[in-house]
């Protein structure tokens, strides 16, 4: 009954726009009455999807949702993926909101198209649909968000993760951090092994292509956040201390003006809490106790009259050196003799000079930025200069409790400390009587209302007594640059193109 008269309606796509606007509102209306013509009228409503008049494209995508039953949603979903190529912003706001109504409607249905469309598509849509899941799935109710669509995201994530650009693979690690599911310690453990399979932690490091520095960098990025007392870093931790540090004076940096070496350095640092048993830890620690010895000069040597022998004052890199003297504490803990019975009594002693040495400059240094910011509270704290004075201090004061530390009789694993580029967590009364009996790790109370991590920026110590001997201080953001740069890591294979109706 009345199929004449819809097959009228199904014509009117080819009519003049008076007719096909009508045809973008009818067709959809009578669907359902018509299950024999689904195909016919699927295939009239996408025509008009495409149609040069902006107002009808508009119009027959708004109605899509309604064609979305049974069988035809996957497919559904599929032509409003696709869709999310349009430039014009009205029309790609209608297809958002169209995909999350047919999202309410059958959750995996509408995720088999989009995958179907990442996985095969043409680059843009790719690329759309993926923002899309990266944006929008954190606002569904949970209601639609069911343990078993979960499910079905971590794996068909598993299959896009086969091939990935740089950024893609945050942008996954952020959906996929995202599920409620992987927010217990076994699913953060889960995508642990998800990113150090992405890392490629088997493969030889090369330290002179850009490509492999930036993997295993953007990887280590993403694992960073989930490790904790229950999921270790032990794997990554390992990878940094036998591959990256003995090449670290060597390593390219995928993108020009980052300081590579102190970017691997505080991503070692963050890690390096979080290790759990290490198999090779004496040798792994040695790897890493050569490295600090590197950034920790010997004092110049002085002629008879007490005067530099005209060697330059060699400039200490307090970034690096917060870093790596963390990183150190951090597994000397698990082998506490290292010090005292690893080393014969020579190195002990070529170490406590050095030790002994940097900190006489930064106890100078640390009165320069105690002086320079005191009385300072507030806006004053905000200029750009103040900002970086406030990280500096916290860096000095970190350095100086990790070195006192180490020079115990024997040496003492016990202070905590915050890193620099980290929010300061509030102490419990055992740690705040452990930094009163060394130096406190944040700085005073007043410059504390200081600012969170800034940008890149070079900090020059004022002139006068310890400047000629402390160099320049740099302070590097972490993450400045992070996923903004589109790499390929695997060199993505073709994929069919076209439309895929």
């Amino acid at each position: 009954q009345h199929q004449e008269a819809y097959q009228v309606i199904l014509d009117g796509v080819k009519g003049s726009a008076k007719e096909k606007r009508l045809a973008a509102q009818f067709i959809p209306k009578f669907f359902k009455h018509f299950p024999h013509l689904a195909d016919s009228a699927i295939n009239a409503q996408l025509d008009l999807c495409e149609d040069e008049d902006v107002s009808i494209r508009r119009q027959a995508i708004k109605e899509l949702p309604q064609f979305a039953t049974g069988d035809n949603l996957p497919r559904v979903a599929d032509i409003l993926t696709q869709l999310l190529q349009s430039d014009d912003s009205a029309e790609f706001n209608l297809v958002n909101n169209a995909l999350l109504s047919i999202f309410k409607m059958d959750a995996k249905g509408t995720l088999g198209g989009l995958f179907s469309q990442i996985l095969q598509g043409e680059d843009i849509v790719r690329e759309r649909a993926i923002k899309f899941l990266s944006t929008k799935l954190k606002t569904l109710p949970e209601e639609v968000m069911t343990k078993d669509v979960e499910e079905f995201i971590l794996t068909e994530s598993k299959k896009v993760l086969e091939d990935v650009t740089g950024d893609e693979f945050v942008l996954f690690m952020k959906i996929l951090s995202g599920l409620k599911s992987l927010q217990t310690v076994s699913g953060r453990q889960q995508l642990v092994e998800l990113v150090a399979e992405q890392a490629d932690l088997e493969q030889t490091f090369n330290p002179s292509d850009p490509d492999c520095v930036d993997r295993v960098q953007q990887c280590t990025r993403q694992a960073v956040p989930l490790f904790s007392k229950n999921v270790h870093s032990t794997k990554f931790v390992t990878y940094f201390c036998e591959h990256v540090l003995p090449n670290l004076s060597s390593l390219t940096a995928p993108v020009e003006g980052v300081d590579i070496q102190l970017e691997v350095l505080k991503l070692l640092a963050e890690m390096s809490s979080f290790c759990g048993d290490m198999e090779k830890l004496e040798s792994n620690l040695k790897k890493l106790f050569d490295k600090l010895l590197e950034y920790m000069p010997l004092p110049p040597e002085e002629a008879e009259n007490g005067e530099n022998a005209g060697n330059e004052e060699p400039k200490l890199q307090f970034s690096h050196v917060e870093c790596l003297l963390y990183s150190f504490h951090q597994l000397g803990r698990k082998l506490p003799d290292f010090l005292t019975a690893k080393l014969n009594a020579e190195k002990l002693k070529d170490f406590k000079i050095r030790l002994q040495y940097f900190a006489r400059g930064l106890q100078g240094y640390i009165r320069q930025l105690r002086l320079a910011l005191q009385g300072k509270t507030g806006e004053a704290l905000k200029t750009e200069e103040n900002k970086i004075k406030v990280v500096a201090l916290k860096i000095t004061n970190n350095i100086n409790v990790l070195i006192k530390d180490l020079f115990h009789i024997p040496p003492s694993y016990k202070s905590t400390v915050t890193l620099s580029w980290k929010p300061v967590q509030k102490a419990d009364a055992s740690q705040k009587r452990a930094s009163e009996d060394t130096t406190s790790s944040s700085p005073p109370k007043k410059p504390s209302a200081g600012p969170k991590r800034d940008a890149r920026q070079i900090y020059n110590p004022p002139s006068g007594k310890y400047s000629s001997n402390l160099g320049s201080f740099s302070y590097e953001q972490r993450g400045g640059f992070r996923g903004g740069r589109g790499r390929g890591w695997g060199g993505r294979g073709n994929r069919s193109r076209g439309r895929m109706y």
